[in-house]
């Protein structure tokens, strides 16, 4: 029986870069992060290893999936199984490619309220790393995986406090005084340098009183 598997990669790790594309005439861009998804041919922090065919596979999946015009959606942080939680959603994976042993890939962050909040969080300065989502059986003796199948690639926060963080900042923005402005903020900030200091602030401000 095939195991849920996931793989947590922090910003440095998935050496994650931030693009941002403008949208026609107006200051409105979409942000894009583009890194490492995955690691293959070495043990990682699971004690699992992934043979560089198996991501091969696995990469050229996903991306048949995508040209045949199929939406693989990610959320922010991830859950105990592989459904999507399309109230969770906060961007889409756009393509995977192989680069040396390691499955890269690049995700377009779509103006959910989720994908809302990882757009505050990048542009204050937060970094976020990534977590594939997948299938696959696990050798008891080498930590081998065999059969494995990418579901989705998720954002999350590394190092700090991976279970909770986006779901708290979320949830305590939603409970400042005026908190349910500040995505509104967020969306009318990009170019205003003013506002954006303002909101990098308030940000600051909401993480230093969760204490996280």
């Amino acid at each position: 029986m095939a195991l849920y598997l996931k793989e947590h990669l922090s910003f440095d790790r998935a050496e994650i870069m931030v693009e941002s594309v403008k949208e026609g005439d107006t200051d409105l861009k979409t942000l894009f992060m583009k890194g490492i998804f995955i690691q293959g041919g070495v043990k990682n922090a699971n004690e699992r290893v992934y043979p560089i065919n198996e991501i091969e596979s696995a990469v050229e999946t996903l991306n048949t999936q995508i040209q045949e015009g199929n939406s693989v959606l990610g959320e922010v942080d991830h859950p105990d199984d592989l459904k999507i939680n399309l109230d969770r959603v906060s961007h889409m994976i756009t393509k995977m490619w192989m680069d040396g042993p390691n499955g890269y890939g690049k995700l377009k962050i779509l103006p959910t309220p989720m994908g809302q909040l990882v757009q505050t969080m990048l542009e204050s300065g937060v970094k976020l790393g990534v977590s594939s989502r997948g299938s696959g059986n696990v050798n008891d003796m080498d930590g081998r995986v065999s059969d494995f199948e990418i579901i989705t690639v998720d954002i999350v926060a590394q190092p700090s406090a991976p279970n909770a963080y986006p779901k708290a900042i979320y949830e305590g923005l939603m409970n400042m005084k005026h908190g349910h402005k500040v995505l509104e903020v967020a969306r009318e900030a990009r170019g205003n340098k003013k506002v954006e200091r303002y909101l990098k602030d308030e940000i600051n401000r909401l993480i230093k009183d969760l204490k996280i």
